[in-house]
């Protein structure tokens, strides 16, 4: 523990700035702060009770939120984080938040960012990042969901997508080889995500190209990073394969897409 308090490690974003003191978590605040507090604020008045509960906004631009307890998965995936069991509560915890998302109004005058918005909008705060690392699991399934910073108004639909390619993972073979365990069946664990979060049949046919419309808007949010210089984008582009990977995944994805829908309405 250091003056600071105990770092927390895992994502890309606020690299080195995110501390544990006691029951509490300091961060750098969002823009939207005020709006994205009072949203998980009324999530947990609906019965949402699976995410940081705010507490406060400090006088140096800091936002303080409870802190829950319990194991997050870091690159490279352990085999835990990524059982059929785990896939299928990643679903069913992101559906509860819909739900309890369906009686929340969402400021639409907050500066929500746009990086892993919806192109298509919505009127449903949707997390938009539900990565491994932003999970917390306890007994090995989904417990709750942490780090809201790219929250914004989308279709439920876009979250599940954006979920899909990170739990999934919606990644050609060698893409997914530098952080999953090999050999997933990418077509039967894309079912058990959907199965999990209770996806309708008009959803399920619409999920694939929802997927792809995702990764392309994943892509272009690393290319304003990498040209603006950012240098946890740049190593991480180049330590990937750079933009070859990217083009990769688009084709696979592209490829797969009947097999993926096959998949899913079996």
């Amino acid at each position: 523990m250091t003056a600071e308090g105990e770092a927390l490690v895992g994502g890309m974003l606020n690299t080195g700035a995110v501390f544990r003191r006691g029951a509490l978590v300091e961060r750098p605040a969002p823009r939207n702060a005020r709006a994205l507090h009072a949203c998980l604020l009324a999530l947990k008045e609906h019965g949402f009770d699976a995410a940081p509960a705010p507490v406060g906004l400090t006088a140096d631009g800091r936002e303080q939120l409870t802190f829950i307890p319990g194991d997050v998965a870091l690159p490279p995936f352990p085999d835990w984080a990524m059982t059929k069991t785990a896939l299928a509560s990643v679903g069913s915890l992101l559906r509860r938040m819909h739900e309890a998302g369906r009686a929340v109004a969402v400021d639409t005058r907050a500066e929500w960012p746009g990086d892993l918005a919806d192109p298509e909008g919505g009127t449903m705060l949707c997390h938009n990042d539900v990565c491994p690392e932003n999970v917390v699991f306890r007994d090995g399934r989904a417990a709750a969901l942490i780090d809201f910073d790219m929250a914004a108004p989308g279709r439920p639909l876009w979250d599940v997508a954006m979920t899909a390619r990170y739990w999934v993972p919606m990644l050609d073979p060698a893409s997914a080889a530098a952080h999953y365990p090999a050999g997933s069946d990418v077509p039967a664990r894309l079912r058990i995500l959907a199965d999990g979060y209770g996806l309708s049949p008009r959803d399920r046919a619409d999920l694939p190209c929802v997927i792809e419309q995702a990764t392309e808007v994943c892509r272009a949010f690393v290319a304003r990073r990498v040209a603006d210089g950012d240098p946890v984008y740049l190593q991480a582009l180049a330590e990937r394969g750079g933009w070859e990977r990217w083009d990769r995944m688009r084709t696979w994805l592209v490829d797969h897409r009947h097999t993926f829908t096959a998949a899913l309405l079996s």
